[in-house]
C-alpha cells in the first residue's frame, strides 16, 4: 500500500513539474502575439524559451510513462474516452515544436506572422485542452464496470470543464509574463508588466469561480474539504504565493516572483490531489467502479522496480534541467544564428 501512495505523490510532483516548466512556455505563446509588437521582440519571445522548450517536454513524458507503468488500468481508461482529445494535444504540441523550427528560416513578414499565429494559437489550444481535460477528471467521468469510458470529446466540453480550462490559460499566460519579465528588458519588459496585473486578476477572479462552482455542484473531490479542515492549508498557502508574485515584482526582484507563481502551481495542484486522493478517475455513473491508486495499479514487483528505476534516473533529469537553466540564465539577446 505504501508503494501506491509514493507513486501516487512522484505523479503529482512529475506533473507538477511539467505544468511549471513547460506552463512557462505556453504562457509565452500564448502572450506571443500581444506583448511583442516587432519582429526583433518576437525573436526575443521565442529565444527566451528556445533553449529550454524541448526539455520542459520530457516532464510530460514521464508523466504518461508512470501512467502506462504504475497506474495501466487508469492509463486505458483515459484513451478510451479522451482519445481524440489526446490526439488534439499531440497536434497543438507537434505545431508548437514546427514553429520554433520554422519561423524564422524565411524573412517574409507573410512568412513570419503566420507562424507566429500558429505558435499563439496553438499554445493556447494546448493549455485550454489540458484544463478542459483536468476539469473533466476532477468532476468525474462516465467510468462504467467494465473501465470504459464512453463520451465523446463534445461530452467532455461541459461548462465547468470549459471553466477549469480557462482558469488554465490564464493561469500559464501569468506564468509566461512573469517569466518574461525576468528575462527580458526595455519596452518588452514594462508591456509584460503592464498586462500582469490583468492577467493575475484574470486567474484569481475564474480560480474563485471554479471552487464556488464546485462546492455548488458538490463535486466529490470537494468532500475532503467540507469535512476536514487541514487540506484548506494548500490553496490557502497557493493564494499567499499568488501575494507573494506581485510583492517581488514590484520590488524588481525577479526570480523570486517566478519561484512564487512556480511554487503557487505546485500547491494549487497538491490541494486538487488532496482533493481526488485516492482516486486517479471518479466515476459519477457509480462511485464503485472508480479507479484508485490501489485498484488501477500494476504487481508489487512492478512498482518496485519501477521506484528503484525512477530514484536512479530522476537526478539525472533534474541534473540535466538545472543545468540548463544555469547556462541559459540571464537576459535574453537576439543574435543572427538565433530563433
Amino acid at each position: 500500500m505504501i508503494l501506491n501512495e509514493i507513486w501516487f505523490i512522484l505523479f503529482v510532483v512529475i506533473v507538477a513539474g511539467y505544468l511549471i516548466l513547460d506552463g512557462f512556455d505556453m504562457g509565452v505563446g500564448i502572450l506571443h502575439m500581444v506583448v511583442a509588437r516587432t519582429d526583433a521582440e518576437r525573436r526575443t519571445l521565442l529565444n527566451s524559451i528556445g533553449p529550454v522548450w524541448d526539455g520542459n517536454e520530457v516532464w510530460l513524458v514521464l508523466g504518461g510513462g508512470v501512467l502506462f507503468a504504475i497506474f495501466p488500468f487508469a492509463y486505458a481508461s483515459l484513451f478510451s474516452g479522451f482519445y481524440i482529445a489526446f490526439m488534439l494535444v499531440l497536434v497543438v504540441i507537434i505545431l508548437r515544436a514546427v514553429t520554433l523550427e520554422f519561423r524564422s528560416q524565411r524573412p517574409g513578414a507573410r512568412w513570419r506572422s503566420g507562424w507566429d499565429l500558429v505558435f499563439s494559437l496553438s499554445s493556447l489550444g494546448l493549455a485550454l485542452l489540458l484544463g478542459v481535460a483536468f476539469g473533466a477528471v476532477i468532476a468525474g467521468v462516465p467510468l462504467g464496470p467494465d473501465q470504459e469510458i464512453r463520451t465523446n470529446l463534445f461530452e467532455l466540453l461541459t461548462p465547468f470543464a470549459l471553466l477549469v480550462g480557462l482558469a488554465t490559460v490564464a493561469m500559464f499566460a501569468m506564468h509566461g509574463a512573469i517569466y518574461l519579465i525576468m528575462k527580458t528588458g526595455g519596452e518588452l519588459q514594462a508591456r509584460c508588466k503592464h498586462y500582469l496585473i490583468y492577467l493575475m486578476g484574470g486567474f484569481v477572479a475564474l480560480n474563485t469561480l471554479v471552487v464556488i462552482a464546485a462546492v455548488v455542484m458538490g463535486m466529490a473531490f470537494t468532500e475532503r474539504y467540507l469535512d476536514q479542515i487541514w487540506p484548506v492549508i494548500f490553496p490557502a498557502a497557493a493564494l499567499v504565493a499568488m501575494g507573494a508574485v506581485w510583492y517581488f515584482v514590484q520590488r524588481a526582484r525577479y526570480f523570486l516572483a517566478f519561484a512564487s507563481s512556480s511554487l503557487m502551481i505546485l500547491l494549487l495542484l497538491t490541494a486538487g490531489a488532496i482533493g481526488m486522493h485516492p482516486n486517479l478517475l471518479i466515476s459519477n455513473i457509480d462511485a464503485a467502479y472508480s479507479l484508485t491508486i490501489f485498484n488501477a495499479a500494476s504487481e508489487e514487483k512492478t512498482l518496485v522496480v519501477a521506484l528503484v528505476i525512477a530514484l536512479i534516473g530522476m537526478p539525472f533529469v533534474l541534473l540535466y534541467t538545472t543545468g540548463v537553466y544555469y547556462i541559459f540564465r540571464g537576459k535574453v539577446s537576439v543574435e543572427p544564428d538565433s530563433y
